[in-house]
């Protein structure tokens, strides 16, 4: 409840920023990505509440509404912000290493096709996952402890398949933000060697700060998330699967509160937001 109080507030307060104001026309391509993060986390922050009936409730049409749609929701949330976040740390990347000029990945419109396809891809998987649900569960059994009680095995394989690659992204893109934040490091080395007090050196001192909170946001949110991920799909029907029941709810918790946290993301990033958030504290 507290988070979602917490997230309502925050992202509450950056869509208006970056969606309610005439002036709010992407200027950079670091800004649509922030938008857009922005706008998942918004999302999940309007579903929250599913989730917590589901909890506060012994109703099983709370419990199939959750297994349905709020689990689907859940997933959008995650891997936009995963898809979304992957992108910001490349694009830090490629100021660091390309700090004269705009590479081409840089540019507003390349990222206005990059983010609308990523929303076009998860948002045909959500919706297969949904169908995929409704195959798989006969909503008529007993109270669901559980939304992964698919009753066909084809069903279930496709489930465990979906899983697997979604997994397999997450760890491209984790690989991608530790290589992003490791070569920004070295690069800040390098240059701090050869000029310790030059204004560059400052800048990508900055950059590695930024890399890092960008980084451990993520690894918090996302990665005991999917280090539990896998096991509940394959494992669950073993002795194992009570652990996993509720190691599952743990990091799922931990992955939700990536709604609180990307606003350091946008603090960090984002001058005007900064300026802007000061001027609402005040």
């Amino acid at each position: 409840m507290f988070s979602l109080q917490v997230g309502l507030l925050l992202n509450g307060f950056i869509v208006k920023f970056y969606f309610c104001r005439a002036q709010q026309k992407a200027s950079s391509s670091i800004t649509v990505y922030l938008k857009n993060l922005a706008a998942a986390d918004f999302l999940l922050c309007l579903c929250l509440p599913i989730r917590i009936a589901k909890y506060a409730s012994r109703s099983l049409a709370v419990k199939l509404i959750h297994c349905k749609f709020g689990t689907a929701v859940l997933f959008l949330n995650i891997y936009a912000s995963i898809m979304f976040m992957g992108y910001i740390a490349a694009n830090r990347y490629l100021k660091v290493v390309q700090p004269v000029g705009t590479h081409i990945l840089q540019t507003v419109r390349a990222a206005h096709i990059i983010s609308t396809a990523t929303w076009v891809f998860l948002l045909a998987v959500m919706n297969a996952s949904i169908i995929l649900s409704f195959r798989g569960q006969n909503p008529f059994t007993s109270v669901l402890t559980r939304c992964e009680g698919w009753s066909n095995s084809q069903v279930s394989s496709l489930y465990k398949i979906t899983q697997t690659c979604s997994t397999a992204m997450f760890l491209s893109v984790l690989v991608s933000l530790l290589f992003f934040y490791y070569s920004t490091a070295r690069q800040v080395s390098l240059v701090q060697q050869r000029q310790p007090a030059s204004s560059s050196s400052t800048k990508l001192a900055k950059s590695r700060k930024n890399m890092l909170v960008l980084v451990s946001v993520f690894c918090f949110c996302f990665v005991p998330y999917h280090l539990v991920l896998l096991p509940k799909a394959f494992l669950w029907s073993c002795s194992w699967s009570k652990f996993l029941r509720y190691a599952s709810e743990i990091t799922i918790t931990m992955s939700v509160l990536n709604v609180c946290l990307d606003p350091i993301i946008y603090f960090i990033l984002c001058k005007k937001f900064r300026t802007q958030f000061r001027l609402f504290g005040n």
